[in-house]
């Protein structure tokens, strides 16, 4: 009778542990991966747009000279040396349209180099 039961509780744990660990409990902490290029005097893509609460790596690449990317709202703050790559995780706390800017000087074109954040709930 105790084996029985034994098997029990542990068929139940496993049953708890397996609904915990579900592929739709993992995919809230996965971060997203975005791609963005950095070129003078653009990103691409310009926008992006992502949910509040889920993480987000940001993946800069730079195509000619050194670029960085500071979004002060969402505590954001990546630089990538030239033909290079870079990427910073974060996970937005509060929604609205939050405007980055270039914060590596890259040319005459430097101060009209943004990038928005669209986040949503």
């Amino acid at each position: 009778m105790q084996r029985k039961y034994m098997q029990l509780v542990l068929l139940t744990a496993a049953l708890v542990t397996s609904g915990l660990s579900s592929p739709m409990a993992r995919a809230e902490g996965v971060p997203q991966r975005i791609e963005i290029t950095a070129k003078r005097f653009e990103f691409d893509p310009g926008e992006i747009t992502v949910k509040k609460g889920q993480p987000v790596v940001l993946v800069l690449k730079s195509e000619d000279v050194a670029h960085g990317i500071s979004i002060r709202e969402l505590n954001v703050e990546v630089k990538v040396g030239k033909g290079g790559t870079a990427e910073v995780q974060f996970t937005p706390d509060k929604t609205g349209e939050f405007i980055g800017h270039c914060s590596v000087f890259c040319g005459s074109g430097h101060g009209s180099m943004v990038f928005k954040v669209h986040v949503v709930d």
